[in-house]
Order: structure tokens, then C-alpha cells, then sequence
């Protein structure tokens, strides 16, 4: 697609003319002699529109034009859509510059209290539209570049999701900006711009995930401001020696030197000029080029220095955290040194968050720079690093928390592992209890000895807090139980997690037309603007309201019985459905009816989530619809089911998962006899993008993990906010879901959290044979065994996880998942009220934003207040 312009008639009204596109409108065809040529009616129309045209869509065009030929370098006649989207972030981008200078201005001149959000992930998603959104700019810019020749649908499309995290961490981290900047909190993110992100994932003809690549940043990204005066050094390995001056100091030196540059991302608040800022940043090497080994013939050596510092920030998850959390440190101490404090008064200027353990060094690497950089005595260093810091711990799984080799530590951070060593141990509250010690040290011992990066955080930080009531609770009274006795309960809070509603409810305004043919209905990406159109209409509110007060959809529950609401609700609800489906058949080509329910489940594949138990059901179900007679069948409900979610490259059980549900689909969407009542899709490459499409269009949506493992998940409140009914364990904060929305309006299953560890045990030595525990689940495995998904033994690793150990007790939870699937089915049958669940569901959220918690951090955490941003006269 490419259109042509002349710069002369930028800003003057020009008239269409059939079938030549240009950046400033259609103009009419010429007859013989000469005048302009207008098809029927169309003359009128153009002026109509032409008039209503206000002098912000002028600007709009203006800038858009003005980036395309200065910004670009581009020549009118070949602009094709990405271009236009770069031309169109980059005037959004002028937007939002001058609202980033004014925060940053206020920030400097009124020296609040700020918090910075340390998270080696940030799942941003798309930026254009939820810019324009929070600019208050998405129906001027729909106009301007419509005027120019352009879609902003077409335009939107063209923007890659930023590569910088893969699941529910990321992605919880990105909604607190939103929601800080909304709430006008003054929050910095802190974080790594991969070059490459997780991977690109495939999906070979067997069922196989692969991993490709991602290279989101091979386009310019309008979004980043390369900071190239914000660099520090960050030291690895070297030796540190002591001081003997009885100071604690010590002198690091020697070793490699890397320089940490910064990337600014503009992160914009809701309905306010408040623009806070991620901060990024990119590894680059000290010295880029060695000539003296390069003139020896050691061309290798010559850049090896390079390689090894750009390779830190080449990948999601480099190996070398310190990098990040000494840059960033380094920065915060920059930027409370320019306020002229004492070193005792950091507290109460910076609140650092550390979003589960992965920016642990920074507790050590505070520690450093006071004592080392500052000349600060150890206990008062200790005193201001311990009310400085706040830890949120994100799981309850042992093998989920880090730990470290003590010699690699060592080796590569000697001066950390000096203070490590140094911080003060328990020992003298709980003298002579070995094992309570054991537990408790920052060293676990072995071959080689490891160095427990939670304890570390739990030590080092004012508060500790869980992500939902019930993993806050098992937090106190198991992984960290031994810390609550020694500092007391008061240190150990609860932050239940929260989503932004305008991503994930109000995003992209668009119309999507009553069409007679599903193929003519147009791919439009990103959430659920039509539902939050009717919200608007029904509650008699302008969305600025409700979308920063999530609370008022309650009101929704008195129309909750009025029939023409109802339906309303009910057509969105299918108009959804066939957005997915238009993005199905025309990403993978499989033609998906409508007229079924949604059941959708996407996360990171992982054990503990239970895609296998979810695809073990389906599989149940398909042979329980292959004995049916074909007038039993009739009488089924049909489903369609959705997979999506990336396995880590290295998980081979998971990867196994994936396999299984590909093959288990082909096999079941090429059934005659079935395929009318069952359809089940994995589509691969799981973003915020593709989520933005599904979440809308679930009826039911499936959050099955063993109960006490998933710490709280947000996929769940996106799904419940946009009307999808929740079938899940009694686990993380489905619980409080369900407190709010009513339990007659959630499917639960599954045994509860006190009886896991006595089921596990008897798995371990009291096994009962699958054949006897569930004769249903048996017949599965039995059928994927026998072949019919393809290469039996491919399986057996996988099939082995629940024959024998079980530790996610996908045999105990079988028939009762089973019998919550059939309750759903039951209540689908009567559409009515299954709308009116919906409804209620959806009334019921309010508590579930993320507004509702970064209030919480900044009140009973950070001390925070929020700032009002004064707005410069230019």
C-alpha cells in the first residue's frame, strides 16, 4: 500500500478523486474539459466531512506530514503503512515529550518522595493506541491520517509488541506504570531493552515448539529516547581488597568494565498531563575496539571485550543481573545526590520495589556504594538499605526461588560476596536452633554452596508482600515462616494484584459492521472498545470516570434483568467472537464457527498451570462424543477450545504440552463425525496483542493450576473484566474473584490447599494405580499411549509425570475437573442467564485494578504521595 502527496496542499481542504490515493485526501476525476467530475453524491459527503475537520486534525496532519519527510527522510510517493505508523507515533511521541518534560520538570522543582519499580521484565505491549488513549488524541488522529489517505487500524497493526518480558510478571509490571502515571504517582521502571526479547515461537508439522528470534527492534522504535549522556560503568570480577582501617570498606578493582547506556520510554497516565518514564538500559563494551590485538593478528581478541558486553542485554534473562541493578542504582543515587539531602535522608526521598528476586544484587550493591562510595558506617548503611527496599514475592514453588553458586558470585562479583558474608545472620535471636538457622541463612550449603537470593531480599527490605490473600497467607506460614518469627507478622503484607482497565477493557475505537459474510468482517486489533462503548452509555458516564474508578461498573448490576441491555451485551460478546475468528482463518487458515462457546486458556506453559490437564479433558471429550449416537450429539453443547503460551526453550514437559495439544487438534478438527461439537486450536507466538483479541471473545475461561501454586495471576481478571466466566481451582485470586463476583457465577473444582502436600505424600508412598483413582483419566492416557495422536512414545515422558510422582495432582483432580466442565456446559444451554453472569461478572471487578494497587504500595509501602504536574506556558 503506498500513497503520494503534494507538500503544497498540506493543510488546505483537497477533494477526493476515485482511485488515487494520496496523503491529503481523493481527488475527482476531470472530464473533457477540464472541471472536476464527482461520482453521485460523493461531492457532498466530502464536504460535509471536510467541515467537520477542526484545527487538532490540521495539526495532526501537519506533524504526520512533517515526520514523513524530516523525521523519515521518506519521499511522499512510496510512504507505505509502517512508514505512516512510524510518522504517526513520532507526532504522537511530540505529544507526549512535552507532558514527559513538565512531570520531570514538577519532580525536579517539588523534590517529592519518588519510587522506583525494579523488574527484569516489562510486558508493554503496543504503544500507539494506548497513547493516543491516554493523550485523549485517538478520534483526532483517526481523522487526521483518514484525511492523509490512511487507516489507523491499518496503521496500528504495523506496531511489533516490544520484546521485553514473556509472561504475567511483565505484564503486572506494565500495568503498575500505567496505573502510577494515572494516579499521578511519582514511579520510575526500571529494566533491560532486549535486542531479541524470549523468542519468536514456531510450530513445526509434528507439533513441536521452535524458537526463532525476535528481532522487534530491526524497525526504528518511535517509542525510545536514546539517552546517550546517561551512562555508568558496571564492574564484573576483578578482586576486592579490604581496607584495615576497621571501615568495612574495601577497594574493587581490576576486571571488565562495561558501560550501561539509557533508553527512556515515555509511559503516559490516564486523563492527566502526569508522563513518568522506564528507564532501559543497554549493555555497550568501555573500550569497543582493541587495535593492539587486532595489529598482533588476534582478531578475535579485538572484539571480544564487545561481544561479551553486548551479549548482557541481547536476550530476555542474561545471566548478569548486577548489571542491570548497578546502573540503576547508580542513577537513583545520582538523582538524590542533586537534591543536596544528607545520606541518612534517602529513605524518604527513594523507595526502591523489587519485583520478585531477580533484582536481589541491588540490596548488596546499595550496600557497596554507601560504604565504599560514601564513607558510610556498616550499620548505618544496613539501617538505610533495610527501609529502603520492598520485596514482592511471586511464588510459593521451591524451585522457583534463586539461588546463586557461591563460587560464581564470587568470581564474578567478589565485592558483593564479601557483604553478603558480612550482613548480620539471626543467630542471636534463636541461639542453639540449628535447623531454624539453617533455613534461614543467606548460604545454603552443598557442593557448591548457594546463596538464597529470597532470604537475601526478605532481610534486606522494610516489607515483604504476597500478590494475592491466600499467597500472601502461605508466604507467612511456609517459605518465609521462620522470618515471620523473627521480625514479627507486621513486616508481611498482601498487595493483591491488579490489571489496567483501559488496556484491557477500553482500547482502540472502531465500528465494526453488521456484515452477512465472516471472511468481510476486518481484523482489528487490541481489546474490547465496543463493550466499553455500551458501559459508557448504560451507567451514563464518561469512560474517564469509570476506567479511573473501576468500582462504578457496579452500577451495571440494575440492568442486569433489562432484556435490550441484555442483548446489547450478548452482540459484543459475539462480534468479539468473530474478530478471533477472522484472526484465525486468516493468520493459520482454519475456519472456526461462532455459534459455540469460547474456551480459552493462555498463559507460559508450565506444569504447575495444567495445560496437560485442560488437553487431557479434551481429549475426554472427544471420545465421549465418538461413542455418542449422532442424535445425542445434537443435543451437545459445541465448544471451541484455545490454547496459547510459550514453554521456555530448555522445558522439555512442557514443550511435550504443546506438542500433544497440536496433534490432539489436528486429530480432532479433522473429525467429521465430531467436528462440529469440538474444535481445539493452539496459536502460537502468545503476545499481549494476541490476547487483546481472545480475552474479549472467551466465554469461559480456564485458570486450573494446583491449588496453593499460582500466587495470584492477572489473565484471570482481564477475562472476568471483559464478561468471560471464570472455571478454575480454589487457588490464587480466583478466590477473591469469586468473593466479589459470587460464587453462583464461577465454576470451581479441585482439591483445596491443605490437603495438597497429604496428597503428594501418599503419591510418594501410598501410590494408587490410575486405573483405579480415575478410570475416565486412565482412558486417556491409554488412547495417547496407543497412538492416536501420533508417535506414542514421544508421550511417555509427559504420560510418566502423572503415572507416577503426580506432583500436580492431575489424578486427583480428573473426575472433579470433568464434572466442573459439565456444570459449565449445563449453564451455557440457558443463554439468558449465562449473559446475566456475564454482566454481574464484569459489575464485580472493581477491586481487581491495577490503580486500586499501586494506591495500596504508595500508601502502606512507599509513604507516596501523589504529585500534581504543573504545566509549562509553551
Amino acid at each position: 500500500m503506498t500513497s503520494t502527496i503534494d507538500p503544497k496542499n498540506i493543510g488546505k481542504p483537497v477533494r477526493p478523486r476515485r482511485h488515487v490515493r494520496t496523503l491529503t485526501g481523493y481527488l475527482p476525476e476531470k472530464d473533457a474539459l477540464g472541471r472536476d467530475k464527482w461520482p453521485r453524491g460523493e461531492e457532498k459527503v466530502w464536504k460535509e466531512g471536510m467541515r467537520k475537520v477542526d484545527q487538532d486534525v490540521k495539526d495532526v496532519t501537519k506533524s504526520f506530514v512533517n515526520h514523513v519527510q524530516t523525521s523519515l527522510a521518506r519521499q511522499a510517493y512510496n510512504l507505505d503503512d509502517l512508514g505512516a505508523y512510524q510518522a504517526a507515533a513520532l507526532a504522537a511521541r511530540d505529544d507526549l515529550l512535552v507532558n514527559w518534560n513538565d512531570t520531570q520538570m514538577t519532580y525536579t522543582r517539588k523534590a517529592p518522595k519518588r519510587a522506583y519499580y525494579l523488574s527484569l521484565e516489562f510486558l508493554m505491549g503496543r504503544t500507539l493506541d494506548n497513547a493516543l488513549l491516554n493523550l485523549g488524541l485517538k478520534d483526532k488522529f483517526k481523522e487526521g491520517v483518514q484525511q492523509l489517505g490512511f487507516s489507523l487500524e491499518d496503521i496500528l497493526e504495523q506496531e511489533r509488541d516490544a520484546g521485553l518480558g514473556n509472561g504475567g510478571l511483565g505484564r503486572l509490571a506494565a500495568c503498575y506504570l500505567d496505573s502510577s502515571a494515572s494516579q499521578e504517582l511519582p514511579l520510575w521502571g526500571y529494566g533491560l531493552r532486549y535486542k531479541y526479547g524470549i523468542f519468536q515461537q514456531l510450530i513445526s508439522p509434528t507439533g513441536e515448539q521452535l524458537e526463532a528470534p525476535d528481532p522487534w527492534l530491526d524497525n526504528q522504535n518511535p517509542w525510545e529516547l536514546p539517552r546517550l549522556d546517561v551512562t555508568y560503568e558496571v564492574r564484573f570480577y576483578g578482586h576486592a581488597e579490604r581496607l584495615d582501617d576497621n571501615s568495612g570498606r574495601a577497594v574493587w578493582q581490576g576486571g571488565q568494565e562495561v558501560l550501561a547506556m539509557a533508553y527512556d520510554v515515555m509511559i503516559p497516565g490516564y486523563n492527566t498531563p502526569t508522563t513518568n518514564n522506564l528507564r532501559l538500559w543497554e549493555s555497550k563494551p568501555k573500550r569497543g575496539f582493541d587495535l593492539n590485538s587486532f595489529n598482533a593478528g588476534n582478531y578475535e581478541g579485538a572484539v571480544e571485550s564487545s561481544n561479551s558486553a553486548a551479549a548482557i542485554t541481547s536476550v530476555l534473562y542474561p545471566n548478569d543481573h548486577t548489571f542491570w541493578t548497578a546502573a540503576s542504582l547508580a542513577d537513583i543515587m545520582r538523582r538524590f545526590k542533586n537534591l543536596g539531602k544528607a545520606i541518612t535522608e534517602f529513605p524518604d526521598y527513594v523507595a526502591i520495589q523489587l519485583n520478585d528476586t531477580h533484582p536481589t544484587l541491588a540490596i548488596p550493591e546499595l550496600m557497596r556504594i554507601l560504604i565504599d562510595e560514601e564513607d558510610v558506617k556498616w550499620d548505618l548503611a544496613w539501617s538505610i538499605v533495610t527501609n529502603t527496599f520492598f520485596y514482592t514475592n511471586h511464588t510459593v514453588l521451591p524451585e522457583a526461588l534463586e539461588k546463586w553458586p557461591v563460587p560464581l558470585i564470587e568470581h564474578v562479583l567478589p565485592r558483593h560476596m564479601q557483604i553478603i558474608y558480612d550482613i548480620v545472620t539471626v543467630e542471636k535471636k534463636f541461639p542453639g536452633d540449628r535447623e531454624k538457622l539453617a533455613r534461614m541463612s543467606l548460604i545454603e550449603e552443598g557442593v557448591p554452596k548457594q546463596v538464597r537470593m529470597a532470604n537475601l531480599a526478605c532481610i534486606g527490605s522494610r516489607k515483604v508482600n504476597g500478590v494475592a490473600e491466600l499467597h500472601s497467607e502461605l508466604v507467612r506460614t511456609t517459605i518465609l515462616k521462620d522470618f515471620v518469627d523473627f521480625y514479627g507478622v507486621s513486616k508481611f503484607g498482601n498487595v493483591t494484584n491488579g490489571i489496567t482497565p483501559r488496556r484491557w477493557l477500553d482500547q482502540v475505537h472502531t465500528i465494526l459492521p453488521s456484515l452477512r459474510v465472516l471472511s468481510e468482517l476486518m481484523f482489528i486489533g487490541q481489546c474490547n472498545p465496543e463493550l466499553s462503548a455500551l458501559i459508557s452509555k448504560t451507567l451514563k458516564l464518561d469512560k474517564s470516570v469509570w476506567l479511573k474508578d473501576l468500582t462504578k461498573l457496579e452500577g451495571l448490576l440494575k440492568f442486569v434483568d433489562d432484556k435490550k441491555f441484555c442483548a446489547e451485551w450478548a452482540a459484543i460478546k459475539q462480534r468479539n467472537k468473530e474478530r478471533l475468528a477472522v484472526h484465525v482463518q486468516r493468520t493459520l487458515g482454519f475456519t472456526i464457527r461462532t455459534d459455540a462457546m469460547f474456551d480459552v486458556q493462555i498463559k507460559r506453559i508450565h506444569e504447575y498451570k495444567r495445560q496437560t490437564l485442560n488437553i487431557l479433558g479434551v481429549i475426554h471429550r472427544y471420545f465421549t462424543l465418538k461413542n455418542m449416537k449422532p442424535a445425542e450429539r445434537k443435543k451437545v453443547n459445541p465448544r471451541v477450545v484455545f490454547f496459547a503460551g510459550k514453554a521456555a526453550p530448555a522445558y522439555y514437559i512442557a514443550k511435550l504440552t504443546i506438542r500433544l495439544i497440536v496433534n490432539v487438534a489436528r486429530v480432532v478438527n479433522a473429525d467429521p463425525e465430531t467436528n462440529q461439537y469440538l474444535q481445539v486450536y493452539f496459536l502460537p507466538d502468545y503476545s499481549v496483542s494476541l490476547a487483546e483479541v481472545l480475552i474479549p471473545a472467551s466465554d469461559i475461561s480456564q485458570h486450573i493450576s494446583t491449588a496453593g501454586t499460582e500466587a495470584s495471576g492477572t489473565s484471570n481478571m482481564k477475562f472476568c473484566l471483559n464478561g468471560g466466566l471464570l472455571l478454575g481451582t480454589v487457588d490464587g485470586a480466583n478466590i477473591e474473584i469469586a468473593e466479589e463476583v459470587g460464587e453462583s457465577n464461577v465454576f470451581f473444582f479441585g482439591h483445596l490447599t491443605p490437603a495438597v502436600e497429604d496428597l503428594r505424600y501418599q503419591h510418594l508412598y501410598h501410590p494408587v494405580p490410575v486405573e483405579e483413582k480415575s478410570p475416565a483419566l486412565a482412558n486417556v492416557l491409554h488412547q495417547i499411549s496407543a497412538g492416536v495422536f501420533g508417535d506414542a512414545g514421544v508421550y511417555e515422558p509427559l504420560l510418566n509425570t502423572i503415572r507416577q510422582s503426580d506432583y500436580y495432582l492431575i489424578t486427583d483432580d480428573f473426575d472433579s475437573y470433568i464434572a466442573a466442565l459439565g456444570m459449565v456446559d449445563e449453564a451455557y444451554l440457558d443463554k439468558e442467564e449465562w449473559v446475566k453472569k456475564s454482566i454481574r461478572t464484569t459489575a464485580k471487578m472493581g477491586k481487581f485494578s491495577s490503580d486500586r494497587a499501586i494506591n495500596e504500595y504508595a500508601e502502606s509501602y512507599w509513604n507516596l504521595e501523589p504529585v500534581t504536574v504543573e504545566k509549562s506556558l509553551a
